[in-house]
């Protein structure tokens, strides 16, 4: 009766939004999931080596742009309510009344070491990007202030007056989810520093007459707390089911799951979100990812290059493809540099060897998982921009020896919307995705080729240990599953 409620809302969409670094997408979405009307608007950023910041007044003029021509075409359809999702580790600091005091530092801003060193010996276990450092720096670059999340500056505009941050964005400013509240640092953080913190898919107010007008969503619409864009991204996968996984091949790599319990890991690679339900989504993000095929191709046609890497599998060289120097999942090396164990034939065999690269990581990053206990029994789910290129998703499915899908609409504002309406209608968030996400194409792995890429594989998982960047315990385990999926 649930999901009937939804789908029969013929006359009412939801709006996701989505607050990228590139820019921000808005979605108008259908109980069915059809998508009414979407709009985008671009962002700028100040990128320096090893610093990024973006002005937040920019988020507020983009969202208004993209809100507005998303609703162009909604055709009568009721707004029933919106969600904002944005980039995790993204930080600045906010006066009394919302108001930015300090630029944004973005979650791949790389000033906070010092700081991320502090909090781990405060007892944290944080990486130097994830938001708490960030905050830490900007807190002393820029005085007291009230640390706030990317979305939280939107969400406010929209009603008013500040608000409270949703679990997911806070996790990375060192909120411990399975206790429900901030830890006692010792940090000496100024009071009133540490926002109120509330469960995604909570009702955060309504948008007001001024927000009414300049984005175009009608007033008093309900405005709800939302979640990181890689939790975004799972829930547009509808891979919310314990044992179902989403990866996300954007500029990097990110993998997100469904479990009933915290998937435990000591040394902080894996951490968990909490889902709206209660249940957790374990995951990590890799530095490895389609940024490294930009890098070293610029401009060129992607579908060409993949007719003609089809004809190097392998490829003769055997890539780690880092995207930026460090790593963090499967393996948390700071120091860990792109490695290249062989030499390109040429053109095509790069480019065959980054595809391949990026895959072999993605199987690591599953042995790590399993590694870790993680239930792994459910579908795979491929999204982000990676997931347009056939080749790749076959080639893909084929190293990870196990069968995927790639939903026909992939993006985060789309996980917003089905968020927005699971909190505005009451019907479960699984039930919501079962109407909204339909899927596009599925894969199933080619015995013939997994066995290819057995030895390259096996050279990578060696070359990382020899590093001493992964542990030879992780190592040792990849290659037991290897040894399953490849008699």
């Amino acid at each position: 009766m649930a999901v009937e409620r939804v789908e029969g809302a013929k006359d009412e969409a939801w709006l996701g939004v989505d607050l990228g670094t590139q820019g921000v997408r808005a979605l108008l979405v259908t109980g069915d999931g059809t998508v009414l009307g979407g709009g985008t608007a671009p962002l700028a950023g100040n990128r320096r080596p090893g610093r990024h910041e973006q002005d937040p007044e920019g988020w507020w003029r983009a969202v208004c742009a993209a809100c507005r021509e998303a609703l162009a075409g909604r055709r009568g359809a009721r707004v029933g309510g919106l969600a904002v999702c944005g980039t995790s580790g993204t930080v600045l600091l906010t006066d009394p009344a919302g108001r930015p005091v300090s630029p944004a530092l973005m979650y791949d801003d790389g000033r906070a070491t010092a700081e991320g060193a502090r909090a781990r010996a405060a007892g944290l276990a944080v990486q130097d990007g994830w938001g708490l450092p960030k905050a830490l720096w900007l807190l002393d670059a820029h005085g007291p202030g009230r640390i706030t999340h990317q979305p939280d500056v939107i969400t406010a505009r929209l009603i008013g007056h500040p608000v409270p941050t949703d679990s997911s964005h806070a996790l990375k400013t060192g909120y411990d989810l399975e206790r429900a509240a901030w830890p006692a640092t010792g940090l000496g953080l100024p009071d009133g520093a540490l926002p109120e913190v509330v469960a995604p898919g909570t009702r955060l107010g309504e948008v007001g007459a001024r927000a009414a007008e300049a984005t175009g969503v009608p007033a008093g619409t309900p405005v709800i707390a939302g979640m990181t864009d890689g939790c975004a991204a799972q829930i547009a996968s509808g891979a919310l089911r314990p044992g179902a996984w989403n990866s996300v091949l954007g500029t990097t790599l990110v993998l997100k799951g469904a479990a009933l319990a915290p998937v435990r890991d000591a040394t902080g690679v894996v951490y968990n979100h909490r889902a709206p339900d209660g249940s957790w989504l374990p995951g990590g993000a890799s530095s490895v990812g389609a940024g490294a095929l930009a890098a070293a191709f610029p401009g060129v046609d992607p579908a060409a290059m993949d007719r003609s890497a089809a004809a190097h599998e392998p490829a003769g060289a055997v890539i780690y493809p880092l995207v930026s120097p460090g790593e963090r999942f499967p393996f948390l090396a700071p120091r860990a540099t792109a490695l290249v164990l062989g030499e390109p034939a040429g053109p095509a065999d790069r480019w065959a060897a980054l595809l391949q690269g990026v895959a072999l990581t993605e199987r690591l990053c599953l042995d790590y998982l399993h590694h870790l206990g993680a239930p792994m029994d459910g579908p795979l789910t491929f999204t982000g921009g990676g997931a347009r290129s056939p080749y790749w998703n076959q080639l893909r499915t084929d190293i990870l020896a196990r069968p995927s899908r790639v939903p026909r609409q992939t993006e985060p504002a789309l996980g917003m919307a089905a968020l927005a309406a699971h909190a505005t209608t009451g019907t479960p968030l699984t039930d919501v995705t079962d109407a909204m996400v339909h899927v596009g194409a599925t894969f199933t792995p080619a015995p013939a080729r997994t066995a290819r890429f057995a030895e390259p594989y096996t050279r990578l998982l060696t070359a990382l240990t020899t590093r001493g960047w992964l542990p030879e315990e992780v190592a040792t385990h990849a290659r037991t599953r290897l040894t399953r999926d490849v008699p």
